[in-house]
């Protein structure tokens, strides 16, 4: 397959004039080369860091004997790392390039892997490995999803990063259980084999084709101008972007964290598996499908039927039982594709920095509303617990759901931190 850039169509409205395609058709021109090599490559690492991931709390505690403690400060750290560390992508691949950067990325992810094979017998080796995964991811995805919009129009960037997105998910939902029998078993055969298709990706991203971005003059991660949206940089109406992903975040990670001890004791292992295997497909499938009517919402109205729907949702699962659960998590779904892919098209029309700084400062703000989730909603769901009604839990997150956006909505339009720092990545 030739990754040749194919962004220009000669002949393209003769074409519809001979075939009497819709003049809709001509806004959606076919995925380059390059474009599906990526989304081919999202999907693979992903599928690669998922069936070793999850799973890392289990070997360093059962097999490598560390303590609890230690493994969640170990993890607290590699996820720091690899949600902060998104900050440095701007600088990075300013000075050497989106391709350049990528291929860095994997190097260090393929060295973290390979490091595991003799780190299963020495837990140093071990963390220092996800160490350095993470570290890699942190540069990676930034540059990743900046390759792939490169050059791209605004009307194209929601089916762009919504087929992105799709990738990254099913790579996450099948990666778990493909490395279920290996994990405990045999995991020098799992990380060996992680190690070899993380190479062959990366070889793969050798041949991709250099694009603008990839020419720095001085090392500035400024944008060129052909690359920016129309507008970039120029004040719009609303809250920013980087403020609402920490919340976004936050709200959505309640779900995450705390839905397996509440649904797990009240149905069963296999229900909650079951569960989170149909969130996954839901959002592979849907996420594309939503892209552009999520694009043509005002951002107003994206948070307010983004946290609508969380709010629903949280509802949902308080009521209780197999429907409620399974209804709670439809309707947490459409609010993480409403929210999380507007907050990428709002700070990426907002800001005039180049798109890699853009995704880095996003993945930070993922990161905040991460872990303040965890401080938290540990607390609020011990406490509800302690009352004797978990319900009380998803009640309370129902209700800052609720909030969350008449707060962002009331709040006065401030200057926009991607915009004001354009010239900082």
């Amino acid at each position: 397959m030739s990754l040749r850039r194919t962004d220009g169509a000669p002949g393209a409205g003769a074409d519809r004039g001979r075939t009497g395609r819709a003049p809709g058709r001509r806004g959606r021109p076919p995925l380059t080369g390059p474009q599906r090599f990526l989304l081919g490559g999202s999907f693979l690492i992903t599928l690669g860091s998922f069936a070793v991931l999850p799973y890392m709390s289990v070997l360093l505690h059962q097999r490598l004997g560390l303590g609890l403690g230690t493994v969640g400060f170990v993890l607290a750290v590699a996820s720091l790392i690899q949600f902060a560390g998104g900050v440095v992508a701007g600088p990075v691949t300013g000075r050497i390039g989106l391709r350049r950067a990528m291929l860095l990325a994997l190097g260090l992810r393929t060295a973290g892997f390979a490091a595991f094979v003799p780190g299963l017998t020495s837990p140093v080796l071990a963390v220092g490995a996800l160490l350095l995964v993470s570290a890699g991811a942190a540069l990676y995805l930034p540059a990743n999803k900046a390759y792939l919009v490169e050059g791209a129009s605004e009307a194209r960037r929601p089916r762009l990063l919504s087929a992105s997105g799709s990738a990254f998910n099913a790579g996450m939902a099948l990666g778990p259980p493909a490395a279920a029998p290996l994990v405990m078993g045999s995991p020098g055969v799992l990380f060996s084999c992680v190690t070899v298709l993380f190479a062959l990706v990366g070889a793969g991203h050798a041949l991709l084709p250099a694009g603008a971005a990839d020419r720095p003059a001085d090392g500035s991660s400024a944008a060129p101008a052909a690359d920016r949206a129309p507008g970039a940089g120029a004040p719009r109406p609303g809250p920013s972007p980087f403020v609402v992903t920490v919340l976004s975040v936050y709200a959505f990670m309640f779900f995450q964290h705390y839905l397996a001890l509440y649904a797990v004791p009240r149905t069963s292992a296999a229900f909650y598996g079951a569960v989170l295997t149909g969130y996954a497909a839901l959002l592979v499938v849907a996420q594309p499908l939503l892209a552009e009517r999520v694009a043509a919402l005002s951002y107003p109205a994206a948070l307010r039927w983004g946290f609508g729907a969380m709010a629903a949702g949280m509802a949902a699962i308080g009521a209780g039982g197999h429907a409620g659960i399974v209804a709670g998590g439809a309707l947490l779904c459409l609010g993480e594709i409403v929210l999380f892919l507007k907050n990428d098209l709002e700070a990426l029309a907002r800001s005039s920095a180049a798109p890699a700084s853009v995704f880095g400062r996003q993945r930070l703000a993922a990161g905040i509303g991460a872990f303040a989730s965890g401080v938290v909603g540990g607390q609020l769901y011990g406490a509800a617990e302690s009352a004797g009604s978990a319900r009380a839990f998803w009640a309370a997150v129902c209700l800052q759901c609720l909030l969350l956006p008449v707060f962002l909505l009331r709040r006065r339009p401030a200057r926009d931190p991607e915009g004001s720092r354009a010239g900082a990545g």
